[in-house]
């Protein structure tokens, strides 16, 4: 009977190994990112050190560290708490169950109440298939778990099979307190809340005085007698349920100020014909490249704008107007129109694009292609389209929808993936589906039966997939831009629950959802289909910010010091960076802030001289912004913020849009 538990250990051992960890600092080491970030590991891979049995002053030599993992692989091993206390903090972990086996993670473990469970609430750790217990992996322990599969009707459950890692991510704060598997959220709940309280007066712990009780307290890891092991295991502190600073590299001296402060928007009002608020959602700020340096501004309800490049204009010419046939709600704000670009010899063709949602069938997109007229070069003509592609969604959200013509001429599309939330149709992965792709198309040429041509170098051409695509593996690419310069195309994915990132996309490159979330694991998909998955450049969580607005890589004149930085925000926080690539050796240099009023801005554009902008919503028509040089920033940030605060009924549109993300975000969780 020894003979065989040594053989199991030698084999579980064997496989710790086995599988890779994800991201971008090594097993049990801290990135420079994640030092900036306020992580701190709890193991080094090498020693206990940290680690002591509980109500004991050392660890027991049933707790080793093998094959860079904190495992437990003798008998009579005990629990083990941390040598330090928490009270508010965000923990992550990876472990690796035996095969029937359980364990535990406790938080506010105290030691003078008992074992440790007497104190602090368990997360459950067990093998799902073979455990012995109904609590399942990442549940807290008879109080929360998660919901139910709206495809299945049974409990989800994200956790890999034996012999692979999982990943837990823990919150722990005053405000509330969430658990994620596998990048999966499992429960949320506010300790101490009256549900919280009900739920424990029904359970096992209700007799307990000072269960959930203790606000500082230690954390624990359990030994139930079977073989686990863990690793990665790195905690930050927070208050108030946040992390206090923003690490960046610095800050960039650069002013913010109304673009157009003076501009009358042609046929449109702050209030319809029903008293009602009518937000202007300048979706995207481009130039048609054809030397007339004019700034072209399409709105999200499906009008296209034209105004002088001048702070003094006073009013915008109607370029093109579909609203009759583009889709825009706000309770379903991730429709409408939502791309468009000019044809690179636009000057001689008088071509453009667009990608938007029809209202004639629910959740479609097209790509069409679009003409100026030949009379007025400020006006398309409004009764040519030709609608090149279409695409089916599923949902309201995730549409993407960014086009840009690359270098080599051909027609770039990001499309979102199909939206709901966890990607319920794996179309981020799947072949066979334009969705959660960028595609590559020929506008110049067409194929039999396509008003298209595919590129004959596309990289799936020989494979079961769609001929289109170029790249895959994205949720929600919400702005892509090519880099004037190094020809690189640079695409912001929006995230889910924990991660936003930046990527540099490459031909036929995997960018890992809904296998991954940034560079972090994401469900329970075996860990071998790791192997060919592209990291992003960059990454940041959701104690920075909770949805990116990716930009362009700035190569404009006025301001130097952002020259070659990749501009970007976040739409939740406000916050502005540019980061600071060298893309000859693949590093990131440094990722600068840019001060700003914190505004919810929704897309960044560029003038015909590489100048930068960004527009927000806006309920009294100011709200595009540009950047500029060597002002007093805190001057121009206040004459920014003052713009939108003249008119009150601003402030409640960026609340109410604030409310409808809230509610799309809970709706995701709910499914």
């Amino acid at each position: 009977m020894i003979i065989i538990k040594k053989a199991l250990v030698l084999s579980f051992i064997t496989l710790l190994g086995f599988f890779p960890t994800l991201g971008f600092s090594q097993e049990n080491t801290l990135s420079e990112a994640e030092k900036k970030a306020g992580w701190k590991s709890l193991f080094d891979g090498k020693t206990t050190k940290g680690w002591r049995n509980y109500k004991k002053e050392e660890i027991s030599k049933g707790w080793q560290v093998k094959e860079g993992a904190l495992t437990r692989v003798e008998k009579g091993a005990g629990d083990i708490v941390t040598t330090e206390t928490f009270e508010e903090f965000e923990l992550i972990l990876d472990y690796n169950i035996s095969k029937g086996g359980n364990s535990g993670l406790m938080f506010g473990v105290l030691e003078q109440n008992g074992p440790p469970w007497h104190s602090g609430p368990e997360i459950q750790i067990q093998d799902n298939v073979d455990g012995h217990d109904p609590q399942k992996s990442g549940w807290l322990y008879q109080l929360y778990q998660p919901i139910n599969d709206p495809k299945t009707g049974k409990t989800i459950d994200a956790t890999k099979p034996i012999g692979q890692w999982n990943q837990i991510h823990l919150i722990i704060s005053k405000n509330k307190s969430e658990l994620n598997m596998n990048g999966v959220r499992y429960w949320t709940c506010k300790i101490g809340g009256t549900d919280w309280n009900d739920k424990v007066a029904k359970s096992k712990f209700a007799k307990l005085e000072m269960f959930g009780k203790a606000g500082k307290g230690l954390l624990c890891l359990q030994d139930h007698g079977d073989m686990v092991a863990y690793r990665n295991i790195k905690i930050r502190t927070l208050k108030d349920g946040v992390f206090p600073t923003s690490p960046v590299d610095g800050v960039k001296k650069v002013s913010i100020e109304p673009a157009f402060p003076n501009v009358k928007w042609h046929n449109w009002n702050e209030v319809d014909d029903k008293g009602k608020i009518a937000p202007l959602r300048p979706i995207v700020i481009t130039n048609p490249g054809d030397g007339t340096n004019r700034i072209v501004v399409a709105m999200q309800q499906g009008q296209i704008h034209i105004l002088a490049n001048n702070t003094k204009a006073d009013k915008s010419t109607l370029f093109l107007d579909i609203s009759s046939k583009v889709r825009y709600e706000d309770k379903e704000n991730e429709e409408g129109l939502l791309g468009l670009t000019f044809h690179p010899d636009y000057k001689k063709n008088g071509e453009f694009y667009a990608y938007y949602t029809v209202k004639h069938t629910p959740h479609l997109c097209v790509i069409s292609r679009f003409k100026v007229s030949k009379e007025d070069p400020n006006k398309a003509d409004p009764a040519f389209e030709d609608v090149l592609l279409q695409v089916e969604h599923p949902f309201w959200n995730h549409k993407g929808g960014t086009l840009a013509f690359g270098p080599d001429g051909y027609l770039y599309c990001a499309i979102g993936d199909g939206g709901d939330g966890n990607d319920p149709y794996n179309n981020g992965q799947k072949m066979g589906t334009l969705l959660g792709k960028v595609i590559r198309i020929d506008v110049n040429k067409r194929d039999t039966g396509m008003k298209y041509a595919i590129p004959s170098d596309n990289p799936f051409l020989d494979k079961k997939a769609s001929p289109e695509i170029y790249a895959y593996g994205f949720r929600n690419v919400w702005r892509m831009a090519f880099d004037k310069k190094t020809g690189n195309l640079w695409a912001a994915d929006v995230g889910q629950n924990l991660w936003e990132e930046i990527n540099i996309v490459k031909k036929g490159g995997n960018y890992g959802w809904s296998l991954r979330e940034g560079a972090h694991p994401f469900g329970n998909g075996s860990a071998q289909s790791y192997s060919n998955l592209i990291d992003p450049v960059f990454e940041y969580d959701h104690q920075m910010g909770k949805s990116i607005t990716g930009g362009f890589v700035y190569r404009g004149k006025k301001i130097p010091e952002l020259e070659g930085h990749y501009l970007y925000a976040d739409y939740v926080t406000g916050k502005i960076w540019a980061l600071n690539f060298d893309h000859k050796n693949n590093k990131v240099l440094g990722n600068f802030s840019i001060p700003s009023p914190m505004f919810p801005i929704i897309t960044f554009g560029e003038d015909e001289e590489g100048e930068a902008y960004f527009a927000v919503v806006t309920a009294n028509g100011k709200g595009i912004y540009k950047l500029l040089p060597n002002a007093n920033t805190n001057n121009s940030t206040n004459t920014a913020s003052k713009t939108v605060a003249a008119v009150s009924s601003e402030q409640v549109e960026f609340k109410k849009d604030h409310l409808v993300r809230i509610k799309n975000l809970i709706q995701k969780l709910k499914k």
